[in-house]
């Protein structure tokens, strides 16, 4: 076998490979006795089918496996070996000849190879790159606070009504003589939100019922006609709502208030854990901390968005095989009706990939690694900021365990954490040797410059 490397451009290069009888007839003699010994055909013993006979029908599949699997290892090592940055999978040549593989001995095949372009960047102390600190408002740790409260709070049974009081009872349309009409809508248990009517006059009806109470009022005008409320009150079907426009009765049973949980023991437990937190104090204290780890994931995210424009701009322009790239993304497309890439969507790779070759470059020269270990750490820390996105914050660690463990069987999830763990080591990793212009910033004024 002969390969043979010859550059086109200083990004793009042809690989020529020959292979000869000597590099696959072993290897297809070898696997025809091995289809002989459990060849089956009529008129033959299993096992027993003529060698000559098994070679004419399996000889010509046989061989085109076998030159083909000794094609594709001899070319992926030879680029292995030579540590060749290729871009993409190789292509065959444009000028490719057809091999005839079963009247053939000897082979050449050629592939169009893209190469990364060679450049070069540093970073040091001399590099400046803003950094935004976002403060912590006192306001934000006691909307928390309130959240905590709000979301540990049950509902408490009362004897007055109040504005966002639940009541429930019993509902009766009324005929024009105020007396239950018969035939007419009834629900034995009722719920309403007087807090949620359109109209004010209606809302006004039930200020300081109490328990027992029977109320007259028109549900048609409180909820200014609306089908869906309508019939979710009165358990019909929404084109009947527009025949029980009249008056109803509401006699109320029960009167539900939702009380926020006390600032105690019991809810920093139920939140931190037994004996973590143990007072107000300590508690808006771990909420700032929470929040200012949130905050400064954000703004790891924005220095690394200023790490790449200035990167990008410190490498200046790259040269890549654009017409062979282009070859390489179309061939790529996994239905043949797909239209082939635009202009702009390949300007916009060619960016991906000027960044993705800098990340390389950076992440080879400080070192950057990453083991099982810090994957599964990784794992846990995105189920338990999922977690927390809904609250919960106390979350046991085997649940937690076992949430992470689902992730880690797809393989999707797993290149996520994986670029998410190279991408946050690489931002530590710079943070040491960059100047950083530390800025201080609000939440809002942050939002927006991260939209600009």
């Amino acid at each position: 076998m002969n390969i043979s490397f010859d550059k086109t451009s200083n990004v793009s290069a042809v690989i020529t490979i020959n292979i000869e009888k000597a590099d696959y007839e072993a290897k297809v003699t070898k696997k025809l006795k091995d289809i002989t010994k459990v060849a089956q055909m009529p008129g033959f013993r299993k096992g027993h089918v003529p060698a000559g006979l098994v070679k004419r029908m399996h000889g010509a599949q046989v061989k085109y496996e076998e030159v083909n699997r000794t094609l594709n290892d001899s070319l992926f090592n030879y680029i292995k070996e030579n540590k060749l940055a290729v871009l993409g999978s190789p292509l065959p040549n444009e000028q490719q000849e057809t091999q005839d593989i079963e009247n053939q001995e000897n082979f050449e095949f050629k592939f169009d190879v893209a190469l990364a372009p060679e450049f070069s960047i540093e970073y040091s102390a001399s590099d400046k790159l803003p950094y935004y600190d976002i403060q912590v408002k006192e306001e934000d740790i006691t909307a928390e606070v309130n959240r905590l409260c709000q979301q540990a709070g049950h509902p408490e049974s009362v004897d007055a009504y109040e504005d966002k009081d639940i009541l429930r009872g019993t509902l009766a349309e009324l005929g024009e003589d105020g007396l239950p009409l018969e035939g007419g809508v009834q629900v034995e248990t009722a719920s309403l939100m007087p807090t949620y009517f359109k109209n004010e006059d209606q809302k006004a009806i039930f200020n300081g019922a109490k328990k027992n109470d029977v109320i007259t009022f028109n549900p048609a005008t409180a909820y200014d006609n609306n089908e869906t409320e309508l019939a979710s009150l009165f358990r019909i079907a929404k084109e009947e709502t527009k025949n029980h426009t009249g008056n109803f009765s509401f006699q109320v049973n029960e009167i539900s208030r939702f009380v926020p949980a006390e600032l105690n023991q019991e809810l920093f437990d139920k939140y931190y854990g037994e004996g973590v937190v143990k007072s107000e104090e300590e508690l808006r204290a771990k909420i700032k901390e929470n929040i200012s780890k949130a905050y400064e994931g954000d703004s790891d995210f924005k220095f690394m968005l200023d790490v790449r424009k200035h990167a990008m701009e410190k490498v200046g322009e790259l040269e890549f095989p654009e017409e062979l790239l282009k070859r390489v993304i179309n061939s790529n497309k996994k239905d043949e009706k797909q239209a082939d890439i635009t202009d702009e969507e390949f300007k916009n790779t060619l960016e991906s990939l000027k960044w993705n070759l800098i990340t390389e470059k950076l992440t080879a020269k400080y070192e950057i690694k990453y083991d099982d270990k810090e994957i599964k750490a990784e794992a846990l820390n995105a189920a338990r900021y999922e977690f927390m996105r809904y609250g919960l914050n106390n979350i046991p660690d085997e649940y937690l365990q076992n949430y992470a463990s689902e992730m880690l069987k797809k393989q999707d999830r797993v290149e996520g954490l994986i670029n998410s763990l190279l991408q946050k080591k690489l931002c530590a990793a710079l943070k040491n040797v960059v100047t950083m212009e530390h800025k201080q910033i609000s939440v809002e004024d942050f939002t927006e410059l991260v939209k600009e």
